[in-house]
C-alpha cells in the first residue's frame, strides 16, 4: 500500500535512478578525471606562475578553484550511488557540491560583468575592476554563500522516509529549506536574464566597431570576436539552465507537493540527469579561460607541442593577464 507519494509499508526506497542508472556513475567518473587534469593545468597558470593581478584574472582563479573543489565532491557521489552512507559525511559533500556550483555561477558571472563593463564603458574604471574590490567580491561571494548553506547543516537527522537514508538521493524537505531552494532558483533566473542582456549589448556593440577600416582580415577577426562572445552564455545556458528549469518542480516533489509515486520518479530521473550536465561546466570553464587569457593559451599550446621549456619560461616572466579587444 503506498503512502504519501514515495512512503510504503516496507523499508524500501521506490524511487530510483532507472535509465540512468548506470549512466550516472560512469559520467562523473569522466568528468571528473577530465575535470582534475583541465583544472590542474589551471592552477598551475593562475596560482603558480607569475603574474600581474588583474580583476579578470581573480575572478577566473576563483572559478578555478570553485571548479576543482566542486570535481573532488564526485568520487564520493559515484561510491555511494544508491546506497546508504554516513548521514552527515553525505550531507556535507552534498552541500559543498552545491556550495561550489553556486560559487561557479557567480564568478561566471562576474567575469561577464567585466567583459561587459570592458567593451560597453572602455574608458570608465569602476571600483568592481580594481584588484582590491575584486578580491573583495570574491571572498564575499564565498562567504556569502557559505551563510546561505548555514541552513541546511542545522537540518535534524530525520529520516522518515526510506529514500532519505541514500546518499544524493531523492530527499524529503522541509518547508524552511523547500523555500530556501525556491528563492535559489528564481534568483537564478532573474540572473540569467540579465546575464543574457549583457551578452546582448556587447553583441551590439562589437558589430558597430570599426576594425581595419573595411581589411578583409580585420573583418575576418572582427567576426571571430563576435562567435567567441557567445561562448560564455552558451557554456552558461547548457550547463546550468536546464537544472534550474527542473528544479522547481522537483522541489515541488519533495515538499509532496506533487505527491504521485510516477511524477516524483520522472523528475528524480530529470534532476540527476541535468544534474550531471551541471558538472561538465567544471569541464568547459577552462575554454573559457584559453579564450580570454592569452597567457593560459600561450601555456597549453607550449604544453601540447611538448615545449616545456618554453612553457617554463613563459610562466616565470611577470605577465599581466589583462585582455586587447580580440581576447575579449
Amino acid at each position: 500500500m503506498l503512502q504519501e507519494g514515495n512512503l510504503t509499508n516496507n523499508d524500501t526506497c521506490e524511487i530510483h535512478d532507472g535509465i540512468l542508472n548506470s549512466f550516472l556513475p560512469i559520467g562523473y567518473i569522466v568528468i571528473c578525471c577530465i575535470g582534475l587534469l583541465c583544472n590542474t593545468v589551471t592552477f598551475y597558470i593562475f596560482f603558480l606562475r607569475r603574474h600581474t593581478d588583474s580583476s579578470m584574472a581573480i575572478y577566473m582563479r576563483h572559478l578555478a578553484l570553485a571548479d576543482t573543489l566542486l570535481v573532488l565532491c564526485l568520487p564520493l557521489r559515484v561510491y555511494y550511488h544508491n546506497k546508504e552512507g554516513p548521514y552527515y559525511l553525505c550531507k556535507l559533500v552534498g552541500i559543498f557540491f552545491y556550495i561550489n556550483m553556486y560559487s561557479s555561477i557567480l564568478f561566471l558571472s562576474l567575469i561577464s560583468l567585466d567583459r561587459y563593463l570592458k567593451i560597453i564603458k572602455p574608458v570608465c574604471v569602476f571600483r568592481i575592476q580594481k584588484t582590491k574590490w575584486s578580491q573583495m567580491a570574491s571572498y564575499t561571494i564565498w562567504v556569502l554563500l557559505i551563510l546561505g548553506a548555514s541552513p541546511f547543516f542545522t537540518k535534524n537527522n530525520d529520516q522518515k522516509y526510506p529514500c532519505d537514508k541514500i546518499c544524493f538521493h531523492f530527499h524529503r524537505k522541509g518547508p524552511l529549506n523547500g523555500a530556501i531552494n525556491l528563492t535559489t532558483v528564481v534568483l537564478f533566473l532573474v540572473f540569467y536574464l540579465v546575464f543574457l542582456c549583457f551578452y546582448g549589448k556587447i553583441t551590439n556593440k562589437l558589430r558597430t566597431l570599426s576594425m581595419g577600416n573595411g581589411d578583409p582580415k580585420a573583418q575576418s577577426r572582427k567576426k571571430w570576436v563576435i562567435r567567441k562572445t557567445f561562448l560564455i552564455p552558451a557554456i552558461f545556458t547548457l550547463c546550468f539552465l536546464p537544472y534550474h528549469v527542473v528544479r522547481i518542480p522537483y522541489v515541488l516533489a519533495q515538499l509532496n507537493v506533487i505527491g504521485d509515486l510516477q511524477s516524483q520518479q520522472l523528475l528524480h530521473i530529470l534532476n540527476e540527469g541535468t544534474l550531471l550536465l551541471s558538472t561538465l561546466n567544471s569541464c568547459l570553464d577552462p575554454i573559457v579561460f584559453f579564450f580570454i587569457s592569452s597567457a593560459y593559451r600561450k601555456t597549453v599550446l607550449c604544453a601540447i607541442q611538448g615545449k616545456f621549456k618554453s612553457m617554463y619560461a613563459l610562466n616565470m616572466r611577470r605577465i599581466s593577464i589583462n585582455h586587447s579587444l580580440t581576447e575579449i
